[in-house]
């Protein structure tokens, strides 16, 4: 039996307990119960990717509580909460009495306390930074089948792979690109999630390589204006106030192929840091950029 499944079994198990007895008196079939017990699980979110997932596959409703940082999509704004996502209160949680809260690390061992502090049973589903596509895929996958919303999650995976595919080029490009994660000029390489996303396209990565077995390495304004990237892509407009005209007031930078061609690309940091469905407007960002390179 799969992780997932196991996970799912043991949510529901104190849930049904009451439903299972009401069956046996007559009530109706074990089918109904479950699909019940699952729309009464209550949800607590400590990732706002997970969070994402969740409204994207319809089961918005069955969170209760969500992290400081989860403020996507709109609906979930009566939930936000102080909660931090990176050291988060186990009392604060409990608080809240869910079946299952959501973390994307145990950093802080949430998983030990909460099985040390809570008289009932909580399950706690982790949903690691994904390395891939296909870590996205699983997962929302795994957040339908917990949450009885299978058919969504499925739906809403085909639509993703079917923007994907439809944003990939034809072709690989040539040139080149720089992705900004903050102004004090730290990058990602190929290896990374974003990395992966653009490795399509074709562009090389000016950071590649800039430090040995660093796959997250600053890079020096001399170095970059010395790479000359064809795009710049700005991950940190609202972190660091960075835009496209700040950038070409930086010292050397107005003779950068990206500068001089009005190709530095700004994009939403929340969508950028995060694996969820938003994901594909990120590539279909990275598409737009690419195709008015190339033309």
């Amino acid at each position: 039996m799969s992780n997932i499944r196991m996970t799912r079994r043991r949510v529901l198990s104190t849930v049904l307990a009451a439903t299972f007895a009401l069956a046996a008196c007559g009530g109706s079939g074990s089918e109904s119960n479950t699909t019940e017990a699952v729309a009464k699980l209550r949800i607590v979110s400590l990732s706002p990717t997970a969070t994402e997932m969740l409204y994207a596959i319809g089961a918005g409703d069955q969170v209760v509580a969500v992290d400081s940082l989860s403020t996507y999509p709109a609906e979930v704004a009566d939930k936000v909460t102080k909660m931090s996502a990176y050291e988060p209160s186990v009392e604060a949680i409990v608080g809240y009495t869910p079946d299952v809260v959501l973390i994307s690390n145990d950093m802080n061992k949430i998983t030990e306390q909460l099985q040390s502090i809570s008289s009932r049973e909580i399950t706690v589903w982790t949903g690691a930074a994904a390395a891939n596509l296909d870590d996205v895929y699983k997962q929302i996958t795994e957040l339908g089948d917990l949450t009885g919303q299978v058919d969504e999650a499925q739906k809403l995976v085909s639509s993703m792979k079917d923007r994907i595919a439809k944003a990939m080029p034809s072709q690989p490009s040539s040139g080149s690109y720089f992705y900004e994660l903050d102004n004090t000029l730290y990058s990602v390489t190929s290896n990374t999630f974003v990395g992966a996303l653009l490795k399509p396209f074709g562009l090389t990565n000016v950071a590649d390589g800039a430090e040995a077995g660093n796959d997250y390495p600053q890079l020096s304004a001399e170095a970059i204006v010395k790479a000359n990237p064809s795009i710049i892509f700005l991950a940190d407009t609202k972190c660091c106030a960075t835009s496209a005209v700040e950038v070409a007031k930086r010292p050397g930078w107005t003779g950068i192929d990206a500068v001089k061609n009005n190709r530095v690309v700004e994009l939403d940091d929340d969508v950028a840091s995060r694996w969820g469905p938003r994901v594909v407007d990120l590539i279909e960002q990275f598409a737009t950029a690419v195709n008015s390179a190339t033309k």
